[in-house]
């Protein structure tokens, strides 16, 4: 099998074990247990490490870098406090689903973040997309006007969005630091160091959990969110990183409002309007003519090409 065919495989397992996550986290959050976002983002945070420290213990992962390992600090940061700590303060106040659509906006802010960085060329495809893509979240976060909870719910959309953006930057800033570096290595200290800058703002907010009152289904649903929606699918995204573009990674979140919508509307926690319909089908329209522009390395070869053809 062909190495970019793993990737594919990783990244599909990551969306769909996000999409889960979404209702999910969503029912802690608002269980009569009031564990708030920053209580939940340092259970994450802290139950995440651990897991992975144990991990590299026991399979003797390669050591990083002195260097690496200070790259790893801002790459915790993007990755990690600002990416999941944004979204799980952004869903405590917007439904399931908005989440989500909002979510498959990454490939377009990659695609932003790659012309930025990567010097991949912005094309007429490559605008509209983006237009399409923008119009489809606007709608999203206007049309939450109608609702009781109107202030929260657009509120709750930005930091879905901020989201977006630490993951987008992350995605396509730190794609050598991933290639020097075992899956394991990188996420326990990127955790680790997660788990640090979180704590001065956690720390209240934890000590505040009933941890004696949860009851099992609680459990196991923090157990899902530390174990499969952290642990597996931070292990997972460097073995897609490696392996594919950025843009390419990131367009799968396409499946997230899928499972999402599916899990979400058969727990009784949201519905599907005619305006959600319309705004993620404008979001993964978006998404599909972005995808469909021409690479910085594809424009080159045809040049070649063509000049090659030129000389005959």
């Amino acid at each position: 099998m062909k190495q970019s065919y793993w990737g594919h495989i990783a990244i599909i397992a990551v969306n769909l074990i996000f999409g889960f996550n979404t209702p999910i986290t969503k029912s802690v959050l608002g269980s009569e247990f009031m564990i708030s976002p920053l209580a939940l983002t340092f259970l994450r945070f802290a139950g995440a490490a651990s897991v992975f420290w144990i991990a590299a213990a026991l399979l003797k992962v390669p050591k990083a870098g002195k260097k690496d390992i200070l790259i790893m600090i801002v790459a915790s940061f993007l990755g990690i406090v600002l990416n999941q700590m944004s979204f799980v303060v952004g869903l405590s106040s917007t439904s399931p689903v908005d989440a989500s659509i909002v979510v498959t906006l990454t490939p377009v802010l990659t695609m932003i973040a790659a012309a930025l960085f990567l010097k991949e060329p912005i094309t007429a495809l490559k605008v509209l997309g983006v237009f399409i893509g923008c119009a489809g979240a606007v709608l999203l976060i206007l049309t939450s006007a109608n609702n009781s909870s109107a202030e929260r719910s657009w509120v709750g959309n930005l930091f879905c969005l901020t989201s977006c953006i630490a993951y987008a930057l992350y995605l396509t800033l730190f794609k050598k630091l991933i290639s020097r570096n075992h899956p394991l290595t990188l996420m326990k200290w990127m955790f680790l160091f997660g788990t640090i800058m979180v704590l001065p703002i956690c720390y209240k907010p934890l000590s505040e959990v009933p941890f004696a009152n949860l009851p099992a289904e609680i459990w196991l649903k923090l157990a899902y969110i530390v174990l499969a929606a952290t642990f597996v699918t931070y292990l997972l995204i460097p073995v897609g990183q490696v392996r594919l573009r950025p843009t390419t990674l990131s367009m799968y979140n396409y499946l997230q409002p899928i499972v999402t919508t599916l899990v979400a509307v058969f727990m009784g926690m949201d519905t599907f309007g005619w305006h959600k319909a319309l705004a993620a089908g404008l979001v993964f329209l978006g998404v599909y003519v972005v995808t469909q522009s021409k690479s910085r390395q594809q424009i080159e070869n045809e040049k070649r090409l063509k000049e090659k053809s030129n000389q005959l």
